[in-house]
């Protein structure tokens, strides 16, 4: 191994460490009230060392929510790959790769809704922002197929395919961020896969075929 390649190595190292002691500070202080400083010492780094990785907390934020929608477009290729599978088998295929998603890092997934929906967007660099809204259109568009299948197979009424999948993210989206809120209220009355499995079921119900359009 050369030299460069070393240090290549041992900077991603560093930038992994650093990711996950934000991970950490996040998790405990909550976005709003954690600080670069507060991620430095977590890492036991100067502040100084943290900036020539991360240029703010923002870039830190979104390297954190990238590595959740990577994970959750992997996660949808392998449910919805096979293009011959029928609509009933990738509609079950989507719900289960919904959960794993939300149960891969819960934390992060809901910060990462609340930075699609801020004004934290604007402040990231252009290719931060181009790898989101890649990986973004990407899931959109393998949910998006699971409904078209459906539709060209007659068994849901047919909308446009999009409009559909983006109900279907929003519910998934609205349920996650609710939760958080939820657990302040009255953490104990219901989970996050039973409001799913209901949200998810009177959309489904609503689509099919054999229900009044």
């Amino acid at each position: 191994m050369g030299i460069q390649e070393r240090k290549e190595r041992e900077r991603e190292r560093r930038r992994q460490g650093i990711m996950l002691a934000a991970k950490r500070v996040f998790t405990a202080k909550g976005y709003e009230n954690s600080t670069m400083e507060d991620i430095a010492k977590e890492a036991e780094l100067s502040p100084g060392t943290l900036y020539l990785y991360f240029k703010n907390k923002d870039a830190l934020y979104a390297s954190l929510s990238l590595r959740v929608l990577q994970y959750m477009t992997v996660r949808l290729e392998h449910a919805l790959e096979d293009g011959s599978k029928s609509y009933a088998d990738l509609k079950a295929a989507l719900l289960e790769a919904m959960y794993d998603i939300y149960d891969f890092d819960a934390v992060i997934l809901n910060n990462m809704f609340h930075l699609q929906s801020s004004e934290t967007l604007k402040e990231l660099s252009d290719d931060i922002l181009e790898e989101i809204n890649a990986l973004s259109r990407k899931a959109l568009r393998m949910i998006t197929a699971v409904f078209s299948t459906g539709m060209g197979e007659g068994v849901i009424h047919k909308y446009h395919p999009t409009a559909v999948a983006d109900i279907f993210w929003s519910m998934f989206t609205g349920a996650v961020l609710w939760e958080e809120t939820k657990k302040m209220i009255n953490p104990e009355r219901y989970t996050l896969r039973e409001t799913l499995d209901t949200s998810f079921d009177i959309l489904y119900r609503g689509l099919d075929i054999r229900s009044a359009p």
